[in-house]
């Protein structure tokens, strides 16, 4: 048996708390607190009041201040965490408290909150390029984003496409990777934007939009998210107007603000059901190399897959460091020469350039070695704390003996988070 506590409200429909009715209040209340409460609300059909009135439903008598009754239940201990502040929000009413035992507490995790609509969730106001702005215009965007992707509008701010990294490489000219170019001398990245600025974005853009009204659910905008294996998508309000960009990241930060903390509930005695961990999402098709691989291989690795990293492992399979672009330039940036040979290189993966310098260095000498890794028990909510937190796109899986497991990713978590509401 558990100990719980019931906590009644008995109120009215024209009871308000700065402006907002009761009800609403205390619901909103309650759920900010994200304990392991419940909160019914139920509406009377007739009832008196202190004060001698009478309501009643009755078309024939004009009172229709009808009676409200809030019941929350809740685990003992967080009483008095609830109680301290309820009493201000009622400010007509009676609030009353009961023991109460409770035989199981289940709970189910939903991952995204159902009432959540886009517009509660999307980044407002987003940087956009028109279309016949140069394409250089969206790379330097780009460049100074966190972002990989801007909306296309016309001239009436309705979106028309999205343009991407993808777009500035494929059909833009842009010969290597955004952060790489973040990182070149300051005469390469002009000579990069000049040949941009050849072409218009709506040359290189992908198109049609794919968008969503501002006022739709967010997990219907997730499902158009990954069934049009898309990153990101235009909100539209009135009008077809542009009004925010909806990311995964956006999604990410709203999951991370939204959830309780389920371990906390398991350790109340409370199952939890539906709760995923890393190893149900891991994706085990990451290469790995060993120590002594060249780089001229890892480069070509890492040109080759989507993840665009390598794991380093020993031969007992331990992770001992990985490797992506920037790891490439730390290494070589100290090299100006070696660097501007290895931007040819990243760029042109074929070339001969740099080739003997490139077969005589390991993936050893080149790794990141100062890790973050989870391991594969980890809730795929704690998994997403991480990831928003320090902007990761990506994380080693590890098990508990430091074997290397695989990769997650911000689509991994996705698709798992919705695969719940489906």
């Amino acid at each position: 048996m558990l100990r719980y506590k019931a906590i009644e409200i008995f109120t009215n429909e024209e009871a308000r708390y700065r402006g907002k009715p009761v009800a609403d209040a205390v619901i909103e209340y309650v759920s900010g607190l994200k304990i392991a409460a419940r909160c019914i609300v139920t509406r009377g059909i007739a009832g008196c009041y202190e004060s001698g009135e009478v309501a009643t439903g009755r078309l024939e008598v004009l009172s229709f201040n009808l009676p409200i009754r809030i019941y929350i239940v809740l685990p003992a201990a967080a009483t008095d965490q609830v109680l301290a502040g309820l009493d201000q929000l009622v400010g007509s009413g009676i609030l009353a408290l009961h023991d109460l035992t409770v035989v199981s507490h289940k709970a189910a995790n939903t991952f995204f909150p159902r009432q959540m609509t886009v517009r509660d969730v999307m980044t407002v106001e987003p940087a956009r390029v028109e279309t016949d702005s140069p394409a250089s215009e969206a790379a330097r965007l780009l460049l100074s984003s966190i972002f990989t992707g801007l909306p296309v509008v016309d001239a009436g701010g309705r979106p028309v496409g999205v343009v991407t990294q993808g777009d500035l490489i494929a059909k833009g000219g842009l010969p290597l990777r955004l952060g790489l170019l973040a990182e070149s001398a300051q005469g390469d990245e002009e000579a990069v934007m000049a040949t941009l600025g050849r072409k218009r974005v709506e040359e290189i853009m992908t198109a049609p939009a794919v968008i969503i009204q501002e006022d739709r659910p967010l997990t219907e905008a997730v499902d158009i998210m990954l069934t049009n294996k898309l990153k990101r998508l235009p909100v539209v309000g009135k009008g077809g107007r542009l009004v925010g960009m909806l990311s995964r990241l956006d999604i990410f930060k709203t999951v991370m603000r939204e959830a309780p903390d389920w371990e906390a509930f398991r350790a109340q005695e409370i199952t939890v059901n539906n709760l995923r961990t890393v190893k149900d999402i891991v994706r085990r098709d990451t290469r790995t190399v060993s120590p002594e691989t060249t780089i001229d291989t890892v480069i070509r690795i890492i040109n080759g897959n989507d993840i665009q990293c390598v794991a380093v492992v020993n031969g007992n399979g331990t992770l001992i460091g990985m490797i992506a672009d920037s790891d490439l330039l730390h290494y070589f940036k100290p090299d100006p020469e070696g660097l501007r040979a290895l931007f040819a290189r990243l760029a042109h993966p074929s070339g001969k350039d740099l080739a003997e310098r490139l077969a005589a260095t390991t993936a050893f000498d080149v790794m990141c070695s100062d890790l973050l890794t989870v391991e594969e028990d980890m809730l795929i909510e704690d998994a997403i704390r991480l990831m928003t937190e320090k902007r990761l796109k990506r994380l080693p899986v590890i098990d508990v003996a430091g074997r290397f497991k695989g990769m997650i990713s911000r689509d991994s978590l996705l698709r798992t988070g919705y695969s719940r509401l489906a």
